[in-house]
């Protein structure tokens, strides 16, 4: 009797799916702009996809042979040439502006970043800085800490102590960030948070104790009494 039950559900299972399949299959003769204009719209997504991935790898490899000439100013110190251009060759500024989603330009805004602020234009610094991403551990912290620098000249110490924390936080190591958390603690300082300053200077004590910023951070946070 159960075989017999199973063999009848089994049946009527296959008549039902295959009713189902019936009316899909009359479904797609009898609908056939829509499947079409499903397939189509599939299709050109795809191609605006990898068209705008060419487009933007293309984009990439030209910005970066502008933006060579850049780079050699810079590295001389020549920051104004650097920035805007020589007139032949394009300066980071015009770089950022034709290139833009391209990963040349998002260098370019490091760049333009630095040389903003140690030009005295913190706005557009921050500006730039924080339009910047990368994974690298050197750069990245880097940017964030430069973007710390400018919020700090901008006497906005709330906002540079963040981005200094930020910097030690960013894949973390005994070269750099004792010295983004000496930089946020002093931040800190200015803004009367002695226990956050305090914390700053114990995280260079217990993180990174063979550092030469653990004896200035010991100094300082017996001074605030902590």
């Amino acid at each position: 009797m159960a075989k017999g039950k199973e063999k009848a559900d089994l049946l009527e299972n296959s008549d039902i799916l295959r009713g189902k399949l019936a009316g899909a299959e009359y479904w797609l003769e009898n609908h056939p702009k829509a499947v079409w204009g499903t397939v189509g719209g599939i299709a050109l997504i795809a191609i605006l996809f990898f068209g705008a991935r060419y487009y933007l790898s293309s984009q990439n490899e030209t910005a970066q042979k502008e933006m060579f000439q850049a780079i050699r100013y810079f590295e001389a110190d020549s920051l104004k040439l650097a920035l805007r251009g020589d007139g032949n060759n394009l300066g980071f500024e015009q770089v950022i502006s034709d290139f833009p989603f391209t990963d040349a330009s998002n260098l370019a805004h490091y760049y333009a970043g630095f040389i903003h602020l140690k030009q005295g234009e913190f706005k557009e610094a921050i500006d730039n800085l924080t339009s910047f991403s990368a994974n690298d551990l050197l750069v990245q912290a880097r940017a964030y800490c430069l973007t710390g620098d400018a919020y700090m000249e901008q006497k906005e110490f709330e906002k540079a102590a963040s981005f200094y924390s930020k910097a030690a936080n960013f894949k973390p190591n005994k070269q750099f960030s004792p010295v983004y958390w000496l930089k946020a603690a002093l931040a800190y300082e200015k803004l009367n948070k002695t226990d956050d300053a305090a914390e700053a200077y114990q995280a260079i004590i217990d993180q990174y104790s063979d550092s030469q910023e653990a004896q200035a951070a010991k100094k300082y946070k017996a001074r605030l009494g902590k």
